[in-house]
């Protein structure tokens, strides 16, 4: 299927079919719906890096949300837009609900839009897909690890030592038994996080118990029905949330267990969202720059949209940015009995 195909269904010249293409608002609406229309029928997939040669920018790039009530995910948008606004970009925020066929149809908008560039946040999509992306001509950046990035330009957290180092913390305060609620998404970051959970254990010569590890939705209602189970198996001493989502539920959980936090089970989050700093009591949690993480990953992609060379920087090796954590401790994770000495 080709331009000229389509330009003889539609019953147009091929001279339109290229505006409806690369400047539909140049075309009459009633003939741009027509065109439109045919495409989707045919499943036209234009080659936009070979047409983009003869064009300009569109100064706009494109940003695929999993969840857009996230706030961490917002954060990370508002990095993104931060650094699209200051270059004169205009963002199209695209939110997927983590529906895998809604984050292909998104894309598929952008490019059809032409939009100059595409940030996948911790996107669902394979390797195969997000490389054709790339084929067709469109710099992409991915933020967050859900999947193997190293042929992707990419920014994420190092969230094995973030995980590791607030157990560690949870171990300082004198817990002798520590749980962890684990969201499944994003897999990989969920993973990292129970693994620096364990080495921290293992560090300190802890037993790790399979009723004190539970995978649940990444959540308040997750962390709240995760906790509610392992408190009616026999709470552990401390509880680690790889959320600050799920470490608000699971502190419900036990408050309505007619227990406390954190004299009877100690609670650390992950994320310091900024409920984090408003609950009762403060939560320990470890710090994301998430903000940060957007405004890399735009730089990123900025720099691929303005590379040197008709390739826009493509052929280059992938960059990859690994960004750090830092705790913050709060009142959630103290010991009974040093329960004074934290804030």
């Amino acid at each position: 299927m080709n331009i000229k195909q389509i330009a003889k269904a539609a019953g147009v010249s091929v001279a339109t079919v290229s505006r409806v293409l690369n400047h539909p608002e140049n075309v009459a609406p009633k003939t741009r719906e027509k065109i439109e229309n045919i495409i989707k029928e045919l499943d036209y997939k234009p080659n936009w890096f070979a047409q983009g040669l003869n064009f300009n920018r569109t100064k706009t790039i494109g940003l695929v949300i999993p969840h857009i009530l996230n706030p961490a995910y917002m954060e990370i948008a508002k990095g993104v837009e931060d650094v699209a606004q200051q270059k004169g970009y205009i963002t199209f925020m695209c939110n997927v609900e983590k529906d895998i066929k809604q984050e292909k149809s998104y894309v598929e908008q952008l490019m059809t839009r032409r939009v100059d560039g595409i940030i996948l946040m911790f996107s669902s999509l394979d390797e195969q897909y997000i490389k054709s992306v790339e084929k067709a001509g469109f710099p992409v950046v991915l933020i967050g690890e859900n999947k193997d990035i190293s042929e992707f330009n990419s920014v994420k957290v190092d969230c094995l030592i973030g995980a590791e180092s607030i157990v560690n913390q949870l171990i300082e305060n004198g817990h002798k038994t520590i749980g962890i609620l684990y969201g499944s998404e994003p897999e990989i970051e969920a993973l990292e996080m129970l693994e620096g959970y364990k080495r921290a254990l293992r560090g300190k010569g802890m037993p790790l118990k399979e009723e004190y590890i539970k995978s649940v939705d990444n959540t308040i209602e997750g962390g709240y029905l995760g906790a509610r189970k392992m408190i009616n198996e026999g709470p552990p001493k401390a509880i680690f949330t790889t959320s600050d989502e799920i470490a608000y539920g699971a502190m419900d959980a036990i408050k309505d267990s007619e227990l406390r936090v954190p004299e009877d089970i100690a609670v650390a989050g992950f994320g310091n969202t900024r409920m984090s700093n408003l609950v009762e009591p403060k939560l320990t949690t470890v710090e994301l720059p998430f903000h940060k993480m957007g405004i890399y990953g735009a730089r990123l992609l900025f720099d691929l949209i303005e590379g040197d060379g008709d390739e826009k920087g493509r052929n280059k090796e992938p960059t990859h940015i690994t960004l750090q954590t830092k705790l913050k401790i709060r009142r959630s994770c103290g010991h009974k009995e040093r329960i004074g000495e934290m804030f």
